[in-house]
């Protein structure tokens, strides 16, 4: 027997197919003035399995959003408040709207493009703040929902969403640099801009929150908070409540502390390995020979962001949908013993980020593992002539 999330999944293939919009809504209306936020997880996780790609995806998504609006808009769903980081999320969202309304208000003011752009240019940049909350959800949120259930693996598209709105955030900032703007160029970029900036933010209140808590308990939620303690704040200031729990892997709560690693070459206690990992002047992250992310450094200053929660995910829901595929890649060159290491490296503001994938093989040449190893390299490359130890 079909059931309704079936018979939506078949709406949204019409409208993916390019049917006539108008005669799907009226074929599927019973069903979509009913859909609930965890359905729609549902829909698009199959179009996924199905070998959609999440960037297909987003040229059709919203529209079935828009048509879904009223029933999704309409379900009842409480924010408990004593779930600190899902409050934290909904602030920075209240704060985002703030300053998309002030930089409404500015460009209804009655002023040229041109007058108004140095004003307008640091209240777009003030946008990139966005970024915290996004890694906040990437790096916390999406990893506790994929573990619960299959469906959540949907999230990818969400990602794909926050790699939009950056993309659009840049580009209106290039463009209010350039020394003469269009008026209809300068609306068409914060348009474009708010439309994806917004809308994450209203699949955020629509589907994601409301998803989230029916489906975490109480203690993730605590956890998560705890975890997210060590992100900045999206346009709320500095943090107020600093961590005061003890990290996991703090030297008094190793496991197995009491033991020794023991090799040819030398001996160490479990606590000296992390003082050592720890002290690295490198983001390090073990992916095992499954694809699972199973262990990271806290170096003092880390390059990307990474939480407790992604322990145990696969590593390909660690990156945006579009870069996937690249990981994949390296990780299958690898375990086909095609290479043993590649590298990468970015401009990240001003600092030059280095980034180099290492095959993990055993004694016997067979593949266990891939380490990430980043850095930043921006000093280092400034060296010249020589500074010796004894000078």
């Amino acid at each position: 027997m079909v059931n309704r999330v079936d018979r939506l999944i078949e709406y949204v293939k019409g409208i993916h197919k390019g049917l006539d919009g108008r005669q799907l809504y009226l074929k599927y209306r019973e069903d979509i003035e009913k859909v609930k936020p965890q359905e729609a997880f549902e829909i698009f996780h199959s179009l996924l399995l199905e070998g959609t790609e999440a960037k297909e995806i987003l040229e059709f998504l919203d529209k079935v959003i828009n048509v879904f609006y009223k029933s999704l808009s309409s379900y009842k769903w409480e924010a408990p408040k004593e779930y600190k980081f899902l409050s934290e999320l909904i602030l920075e969202n209240k704060a985002l709207q703030k300053r998309t309304d002030k930089i409404k208000g500015l460009l209804l003011g009655g002023h040229s493009s041109n007058q108004i752009k140095d004003t307008l240019l640091p209240m777009v940049e003030e946008l990139q703040d966005i970024n915290h909350h996004y890694l906040k959800k990437e790096n916390i949120l999406f990893p506790y929902l994929e573990k619960t259930m299959e469906k959540y693996k949907g999230l990818s598209i969400m990602w794909a969403l926050h790699d939009e709105v950056k993309v659009k955030i840049k580009k209106t900032i290039d463009l209010l640099t350039k020394e003469n703007i269009e008026e209809v160029e300068l609306n068409q970029s914060i348009g474009n801009l708010f439309f994806a900036i917004l809308g994450v933010l209203k699949k955020e209140e629509l589907i994601l929150f409301p998803s989230a808590v029916e489906t975490l308990s109480p203690d993730d939620w605590q956890d998560m908070y705890q975890q997210g303690l060590e992100y900045q704040l999206s346009f709320l200031g500095e943090r107020k409540e600093k961590e005061e729990t003890v990290k996991k892997d703090s030297f008094d709560t190793l496991e197995y502390s009491h033991n020794i690693f023991k090799t040819e070459t030398g001996s160490l206690t479990f606590q000296q390995m992390l003082m050592i990992f720890n002290a690295l002047p490198v983001d390090l992250t073990f992916v095992d020979e499954h694809n699972k992310v199973r262990f990271f450094t806290r170096p003092k200053e880390r390059i990307f962001p990474r939480s407790p929660a992604i322990i145990g995910r696969d590593v390909k829901n660690c990156h945006p949908p579009a870069s996937v595929h690249i990981v994949e890649e390296i990780i299958t060159s690898f375990r086909n013993n095609e290479k043993d290491s590649t590298m990468f490296w970015i401009q990240a503001k001003d600092s030059m980020i280095l980034i180099q994938y290492f095959a993990l093989r055993d004694g016997k040449g067979n593949y266990r593992g891939t380490l990430e190893v980043s850095q930043d390299i921006t000093e280092i490359r400034k060296l010249k002539g020589e500074k010796r130890i004894f000078s």
